[in-house]
């Protein structure tokens, strides 16, 4: 990518005043994108870097994974002056956004109203673990979202306790309906060159996260329950064991099923009546399950694998991370790219969205605390810049 051709969101200049997770996460998608991120840190550095093992080089790997792209400053806004820079590169900013508890940042003339009556145009999000209303004072926590939310009583064995997800989940997804959130704005201000308001949180992006568990609860009364690894609605979806490992198996529509079948040489099953449609597998999953496990058994996972999806049927061994980054590599999806250069980069997941265009850039490896800090001081105290 050219100089000239830096990303869809060049020249857009983004406060980033976020820390762990969901915020960082939101801002590093935009960084890909060409924006201009400003990380403001408490002197102390952002959690993250302190949350190791694993490290590389000495840093904290959960930190390398959400930061790349972006520039450093640390400020103290108990100092005054430290503060008013905050407040300059605020007045100064397209987009400024924040997780710190819901009015946390009133008494140091950052929150959203103070910085839009100094810069009517910006785009300010925040995200909350419970909103900014009666939940304001709940820290947002992503565990305890998965807990309230519901989440943890649908993971785990039904006869067993519930499980956390293996990922801060609603973190990960609140920082997409959050970068959503700011591009839908900027997109609104291009059109009126009114600023706005944008408030994520946790809680409400795990709602909408559990789509047909909470479809089935708010449409048809229905609380659902741990299922293990199986699907209330359709069967097979589910790990089947094989003659090594388990395997993926996700024959969704009659089409899939009777592929299936062909594929594990028992064609008369797809034609047998019990189990003509979806509603009859499901519901008779306990009599199919070990009719499709006996020719599982026969072959490996990955052998299944390459035989069922040359015939349509959608399935997956179940791999470690690495196995998954093998796969991304077996498909041509280039899944690691260098952040940076030199002795400086560091490797990094490549950004999720392809664009024919503009694509994404890594420019910048993730920045060490308050190393863009005398740069940016000299910047935001130029009146002219």
């Amino acid at each position: 990518m050219s100089e000239k051709q830096r990303g869809p969101l060049d020249g857009l200049l983004v406060a980033d005043f976020s820390r762990i997770l969901a915020g960082p996460y939101a801002t590093m998608l935009l960084a890909d994108l060409g924006a201009d991120v400003v990380k403001v840190e408490d002197p102390r550095g952002d959690d993250t870097r302190a949350w190791t093992p694993p490290v590389r080089d000495g840093v904290s790997t959960y930190y390398l994974g959400i930061n790349r792209g972006k520039r450093s400053i640390a400020l103290d806004f108990r100092d005054p002056e430290d503060a008013r820079l905050a407040r300059e590169l605020a007045r100064r900013a397209d987009v400024v956004i924040e997780n710190f508890k819901p009015g946390g940042l009133a008494k140091y003339a950052l929150d959203h109203a103070s910085v839009s009556a100094r810069n009517p145009g910006v785009v300010y999000a925040s995200i909350s673990g419970f909103g900014s209303g009666a939940g304001r004072k709940v820290p947002g926590y992503d565990l305890m979202v998965q807990a309230v939310s519901g989440l943890m009583s649908l993971t785990g064995d039904p006869d067993g306790p519930a499980y956390r997800a293996g990922i801060s989940v609603f973190d990960v997804m609140a920082g997409n309906h959050a970068a959503i959130g700011i591009l839908a704005a900027l997109r609104h201000r291009d059109a009126s060159n009114q600023g706005q308001l944008v408030e994520v949180n946790l809680l409400s992006s795990a709602l909408t996260g559990l789509v047909n568990h909470s479809s089935g609860y708010i449409a048809g009364g229905t609380v659902p329950y741990r299922m293990g690894n199986a699907h209330p609605s359709v069967f097979p979806y589910e790990p089947l064991p094989t003659a090594d490992r388990d395997l993926i198996v996700t024959a969704a529509n009659d089409g899939q099923f009777r592929r299936l079948c062909d594929v594990l040489g028992i064609p008369e099953v797809a034609d047998d009546p019990r189990f003509l449609h979806n509603a009859d597998r499901t519901r008779r999953r306990e009599e199919l399950r070990p009719l499709l496990v006996e020719r599982l058994r026969t072959r490996g996972a990955l052998e299944w694998f390459d035989l069922l999806v040359d015939a349509g049927v959608p399935c997956g061994p179940i791999n470690t991370i690495d196995g998954g980054f093998a796969m991304a590599e077996r498909f041509g999806l280039d899944p690691v790219v260098d952040a940076g250069e030199g002795k400086r980069a560091v490797p990094t997941t490549r950004h999720p969205i392809r664009f024919s265009e503009t694509p994404a850039a890594y420019r910048l490896p993730p920045p060490k605390l308050d190393e863009h800090g005398d740069e940016l001081r000299t910047w935001l105290e130029d009146k002219n810049a």
